[in-house]
């Protein structure tokens, strides 16, 4: 049931929350799929509506750093970034503490949580109006395109989710930066709306997860934010039976059908358009997507780790 957000509505969708379901709601990064985080029975709802490996941490999201700080232990360097980007598009990777009410569930087994303060309007009035941290994964089927609007919520997930609050297109369109501080050593476990540059000139060198660390944080599956129709990077030259995702003002010609996630070359509009062009291209009658190399600067590192990602190796099942 999709909602335009006014005061009744979000009383609707708090009470639907302190009941242990999951209310879908946007963000500046992705839409969210959100519940209690402090409910156990919630948290696990969350992990059955999305078909979601139970290995794989929730972000649970506050009001602000106050609200995180009664749950995770905020170090100094946390302080800093939390100042710098709270509230907005980073996640910040920090050790529980022992009285913290936040669902096991949501750890993942780890000793350590996933947390962010959103910067969206609705997601904010949500959280004060629920009186409760959200756990909030991507409202999606697990592992596939993430959503960045209402209906993109609506299509994969349908009438498992009671309610989706409409707040319109999300402006970043990529999921949160995520940084694990729980060590000696700042990592970015995942890139994403708060560029390395950005960050490091906060903190200072920062390090990059190697391919065998554990899973802190979502968005580290091989094989994730994948559309059913394969994906093949880098093309130079595209076929009559593929579907083209082009970048900049000189797209390859001879796709089946082609759409551009910047014909300025901007990095910031192709972050913003991936996911909701994804989905336009995985509806098309074609055999593959293909896709234009990108700039690894910037976003563009974010937006090349999402699609590499999507275009990991799996089964392909393409229903029409």
């Amino acid at each position: 049931m999709i909602k335009v957000p006014d005061p009744e509505v979000y009383r609707a969708a708090a009470a639907l929350l302190h009941q242990g379901e999951v209310v879908a709601f946007p963000t500046e990064t992705v839409y969210g799929l959100g519940a209690d985080a402090t409910n156990d029975r919630a948290a696990a709802r969350i992990f059955e509506t999305k078909g979601r490996p139970s290995f794989n941490p929730l972000i649970v999201h506050f009001e602000d750093l106050a609200a995180a700080d009664q749950e995770v232990d905020v170090n100094s360097r946390a302080e800093a970034l939390a100042e710098a980007f709270w509230p907005g598009p980073l996640t910040l990777v920090l050790p529980r503490r022992p009285e913290s009410r936040i669902s096991l569930l949501c750890s993942a087994g780890l000793p350590t949580l996933a947390v962010r303060v959103p910067r969206h309007e609705i997601g904010q009035n949500l959280l004060r109006t629920a009186q409760r941290p959200l756990a909030a994964p991507s409202a999606n089927a697990s592992g596939k395109i993430s959503p960045t609007s209402a209906a993109h919520v609506a299509a994969s997930l349908g009438n498992r989710v009671p309610m989706i609050l409409d707040g319109g297109d999300c402006e970043v369109g990529l999921e949160s930066t995520v940084v694990d501080l729980s060590g000696v050593q700042p990592v970015v476990l995942r890139p994403g709306g708060i560029t390395r540059e950005q960050l490091e000139a906060v903190l200072g060198p920062i390090a990059e997860a190697g391919a065998d660390s554990d899973i802190k944080s979502p968005g580290m599956l091989t094989s994730h934010y994948a559309p059913a129709l394969p994906i093949r990077l880098n093309a130079r030259e595209v076929g009559q039976s593929e579907a083209l995702l082009a970048f900049g003002p000189n797209p390859i010609e001879g796709a089946a059908v082609t759409k551009n996630l910047s014909p300025d070359g901007d990095l910031g509009e192709a972050a913003a358009r991936l996911f909701g062009l994804l989905h336009l291209l995985d509806k098309e009658t074609v055999e593959a997507i293909a896709v234009m190399p990108l700039p690894e600067v910037g976003l563009g590192i974010a937006i090349n780790d999402r699609l590499r990602r999507a275009a990991a190796p799996r089964a392909h099942t393409k229903e029409r």
